[in-house]
């Protein structure tokens, strides 16, 4: 069975993150360069990553599969506490794409933003290139698409941030909590 774990970010881990980010199938739609996704350039985004959380403007995971193995990334950013939103974010290494550990990581990382960090919307942004994000997102039963006539200053504000076309999505607390209740249910 398909399971994840959510741990903190560790130097530790930069070379196994530094690894699968500097793939191409992953670094390229992520628009980060060679630098970035160098051991040095990763060690660099942990620490950011750590001022960002003490500052209460991220909260970012490692992920790990069932096997102990690092896949990947998960972050909500830009976090609010006055308008209750962020952004999430999630990447995942090449050789794990298409098993599910996106959606498992989502689902981990969503139900932390709505109870613990009491968020009402999460933002989801998505470059119009990237098809394979795009079709992903799709397919989460507790997401509403192109939202962006209804959000258009966080639309306006992921277009400059992300510099191309784009499309905005949302996941929205009562929606997604109603959705996982049911899951628990079911499992």
């Amino acid at each position: 069975m398909k399971k994840v774990l959510l741990m903190p970010h560790d130097k530790k881990y930069a070379k196994s993150i530094s690894s699968l980010s500097s793939q191409p199938q992953v670094r390229e739609p992520l628009g980060l360069s060679e630098e970035q996704t160098s051991v040095e350039g990763t060690i660099q985004f942990i620490e950011f990553i750590k001022e960002q959380e003490k500052l209460g403007k991220q909260y970012s995971r490692v992920i790990f599969n069932e096997n102990k193995e690092l896949i990947g990334i998960i972050t909500l950013k830009d976090i609010d506490k006055n308008s209750k939103t962020c952004e999430i974010g999630t990447w995942i290494g090449y050789p794990y794409w298409g098993k599910g550990y996106n959606e498992l990581a989502k689902k981990e990382m969503l139900y932390k933003a709505f109870t613990e960090l009491d968020l009402q919307y999460v933002f989801v942004a998505v470059k119009k290139s990237n098809i394979r994000s795009q079709k992903a997102q799709a397919k989460l039963p507790y997401i509403r698409m192109n939202v962006q006539h209804e959000f258009p200053e966080k639309y306006k504000k992921v277009q400059e941030q992300l510099k191309v076309p784009c499309l905005l999505n949302v996941i929205e607390r009562n929606t997604f909590l109603k959705w996982y209740s049911e899951q628990k249910k079911i499992s």
